[in-house]
This record gives structure tokens, C-alpha cells and sequence, in this order.
């Protein structure tokens, strides 16, 4: 049913979520991981002093969040494979199914809604919203149900 995984990270409490899902159904349907972190330049692009470097930083930041994936999934015995790539995070994201052959993408989501979710835009909801495949989303725990 499923071969290609697509598990789009950017690090957070969230994409851990729904990297134990990923990993599951990749062991579950003999499926392959592929774990992408896209770095959002153009939140920084009118920024002139350092925005090199910064964009290095963050690049490195998404080389942390793929290693973290590949170590799980490696450790679990199931292919993976790891890219960082520099753009929009949702058209990305939808890129990668295309050319990749994703045929499920799982993505941690933080649960905003309203107006938080109005103003700081959802890359989740976006994909859910754009994607040819299914997608799989993970709500992040509730640290205040966690603390209970």
C-alpha cells in the first residue's frame, strides 16, 4: 500500500510525534522514510547583514532534525533517506511527493487554531489542503495534559 513515507521535520515536539508514526507504518508496509527539512529563506530575505550565515545556522538545524530521523529509523531497521533543501516549506514539501513518489507524507501538527493558526499560517494545513496522497497528521501532546 505505501513505499514511499514522506516525514517532513523541522524539529519540533510535533514532527517527533509523527515520526513514531512514521516509522511504524514504514515497518508495518515494508515502506522506505524519507525525512526533508526545508529551510524558509524568505522569512530572512530582506535581511542583508548575516542572513548567509543565518541561513547556514539554520541549514545546520535541519541537518540535526534529519540525523535525529535517520538515527530512529535505522535504529528500528527501516530504510531512510535524509535531503534539506532551502525554499518555501509547503511547496517543498508538495515538490518532494511529486518527484520522490511519496505515497503517504505523516507531519506533526501544533494544534494552533483561530487566530494564532490565522496569523502564523499552517504549512500542515496547507499540505493537507494541496497534497495528491494522503496525509497523516500528529498532534503534538499537550504539555499541559502531559504535567496531570
Amino acid at each position: 500500500m505505501y513505499d514511499d513515507i514522506l516525514l517532513p521535520t523541522d524539529g519540533s515536539p510535533a514532527a517527533a510525534s509523527a515520526l513514531d508514526h512514521a516509522i511504524d507504518l514504514a515497518r508495518t508496509y515494508d515502506a522506505q522514510v524519507h525525512a526533508l527539512y526545508v529551510v524558509d529563506a524568505s522569512a530572512y530575505a530582506g535581511v542583508e547583514a548575516g542572513s548567509e550565515m543565518l541561513i547556514r545556522g539554520l541549514e545546520d538545524e535541519g541537518n540535526a532534525a534529519v540525523d535525529r530521523v535517520r538515527e530512529a529509523a535505522e535504529e528500528a531497521g527501516v530504510p531512510v533517506t535524509t535531503t534539506v533543501e532551502t525554499g518555501n516549506p509547503y511547496r517543498g514539501i508538495l515538490d518532494y511527493v511529486e518527484t520522490a513518489g511519496i505515497d503517504l507524507v505523516v507531519m506533526g501538527t501544533h494544534g494552533r487554531s483561530g487566530l494564532e493558526r490565522f496569523l502564523l499560517g499552517s504549512v500542515t494545513e496547507r499540505v493537507v489542503r494541496s497534497a495528491d496522497v494522503p496525509v497523516l497528521t500528529v498532534r503534538e501532546p499537550d504539555q499541559d495534559a502531559e504535567g496531570e
